[in-house]
């Protein structure tokens, strides 16, 4: 059994696609993902970050993100051999705590509550391994850091970067 840590935003909730829905409702804009290879929606239009920023402070905005294709699989199948815990950075996102938590909570029930960890400073976590869309989290990180790809990361290299969930399963159970 290994203890595994796992990010939230962008690993296993999308992020991404409530805010490009919200965008594109309130400007009449039609971004995807594939337009922010590489980089986020605020660098595409600096003059809306103001307003993106406060689309993402909202306090239920986290409430009902769509879950990540393949995640709530891959970790239910993965808990019933490893210790799992959520591991996200809520202090960028002071006012998210209530919705993430509750998220959580209907998404993956299965992981018990006292896994979850809300901090900002990751090298705190004592796991095996964490998954994380931001390799600086990894790379203060003591464990085995492992890359979940995602637009803004999309022209970063890394170790152990990988694309799916079913690829992230299949590594554990080749592994252990």
């Amino acid at each position: 059994m290994v203890r595994i840590a796992i990010d939230m935003d962008e690993v296993i909730a999308d992020f991404t696609a409530k805010l490009l829905q919200l965008y594109n409702e309130k400007y009449g804009a039609s971004y995807t993902k594939s337009d922010l290879a590489g980089i986020n929606l605020r660098d595409i239009r600096p003059e809306h970050a103001e307003n993106i920023r406060e689309m993402i402070l909202d306090a239920d905005y986290f409430s009902d993100l769509p879950v990540i294709e393949g995640a709530k699989e891959a970790l239910e199948k993965l808990s019933e051999k490893h210790e799992l815990f959520i591991t996200t950075a809520a202090m960028d996102f002071p006012t998210s705590f209530n919705a993430k938590y509750g998220w959580l909570r209907v998404n993956f029930p299965f992981i018990p509550d006292t896994h979850y960890v809300f901090c900002g400073d990751k090298s705190i976590i004592s796991a095996d391994y964490l998954i994380d869309d931001h390799s600086r989290h990894l790379k203060t990180f003591k464990g085995q850091g492992i890359l979940f790809a995602a637009h803004h990361n999309a022209d970063e290299s890394y170790e152990l970067k990988m694309d799916s969930w079913e690829e992230i399963y299949n590594y554990f159970e080749s592994k252990y």
